[in-house]
């Protein structure tokens, strides 16, 4: 059986599904003797990347995040040194669950663009490979029972197991190509995610009146997009909505503003860029490149929700508003709001 001189595993996790990932690799190569080393690269100097030996074997693991790696992954692979190691991509996605069977997640251009950069700087893909983990992003969905998030668990440990015991074994396993083409049609929204859609997302959470000022988010989130103004947290266009927040906060006092969301669209759509087409600039609207206008149109949206973020912030003080904001919130809500911990299986 060919043997890896070591293994790394860098990941990302905001709940623990990726995390959960690093720890089966690790068990596994362990039966094997394989020197392993396991790494959160939110806690490592992302700046200044070591090179390993050509015969080491790397390991990306991160969660999809609008059908790509999330920023600190990418620009993580993007800064990973020039080399000729063996590279193992993998992500955990949104898995749920009908019945007994396990609906795929998407990845999008996760694995293609990762692979066409680390191609570019010498190494050799060895593998490709998802992993359906229970989706955390209870933001968009209600939140999955415990019977299902421990039955995605069980069956993902083994999914696990089989491939990663194939690509120790020295074979490729590029199982994700089986989807490419439902990748590809998906590729645009990541796009759209990357340069706008995760900066919205992030200006959706805040703190109830539930929050005792323990400051666990601030200390704990992973890329230090939180901060505190007006002695109360305030998420910034850092965020990369891992849920680690939402999912660790004690009181759970951190909900998502689905109805400040709603009310911004409809400002918007409704008043703002009527308003600036027929009274600002009129010529503005017989813009006919649609990529200059969708980045202009988005452009003028990032700018109101920022703005009205920081008002929302500032108005939650006021308990009649703060009250609103939280029942217009799905989050608040028992049928919607489970929080989400990966198990230790």
């Amino acid at each position: 059986m060919f043997h890896f001189s070591e293994i790394i595993i860098y990941y990302f996790s905001g709940t623990g599904n990726s995390a959960n990932v690093a720890r089966w690799i690790s068990e596994i190569a362990n039966k094997q003797a394989i020197s392993v080393k396991i790494k959160n690269i939110a806690h490592i100097d992302r700046l200044n990347i070591e090179s390993h030996s050509e015969n080491s074997l790397i390991v990306f693991t991160s969660p999809v995040h609008g059908f790509n790696y999330p920023p600190v992954m990418l620009n993580f692979i993007l800064r990973f040194p020039k080399g000729k190691c063996n590279i193992l991509l993998m992500n955990t996605r949104a898995g749920m669950l009908i019945g007994k069977w396990i609906t795929p997640g998407l990845s999008g251009i996760t694995f293609y663009l990762s692979a066409l950069i680390l191609k570019l700087k010498g190494h050799a893909i060895t593998g490709m490979i998802p992993i359906d983990m229970p989706s955390n992003w209870i933001s968009v969905h209600p939140g999955l029972n415990n019977k299902t998030i421990e039955y995605l668990h069980v069956k993902n440990k083994i999914r696990v197991q089989k491939h990663i015991t194939k690509v120790l074994s020295g074979k490729n396993n590029f199982i994700a190509v089986r989807e490419i083409i439902q990748d590809l049609l998906i590729s645009p929204i990541s796009l759209g995610y990357y340069f706008v859609g995760r900066f919205i997302i992030s200006k959706t959470y805040f703190a109830s009146s539930d929050c005792n000022q323990c400051g666990l988010c601030i200390k704990s989130c992973p890329v230090n997009a939180i901060k505190e103004v007006q002695s109360r947290p305030y998420w910034t266009f850092h965020c990369e909505s891992c849920m680690h927040c939402m999912s660790y906060c004690p009181k759970k006092a951190i909900e998502t503003a689905h109805g400040f969301v709603v009310a911004i669209i409809l400002i918007y759509s409704i008043l703002l860029l009527p308003f600036i087409y027929v009274h600002l600039n009129p010529e503005l609207f017989f813009i006919k490149n649609e990529f200059i206008r969708f980045l202009f149109e988005s452009s003028i949206f990032l700018i109101l929700i920022w703005l009205s973020y920081y008002i929302l912030h500032f108005l939650l003080r006021f308990k009649l508003f703060e009250r609103f904001i939280v029942y217009t919130s799905l989050t608040k809500f028992k049928f919607w709001g489970k929080r989400y911990r990966a198990l230790n299986i």
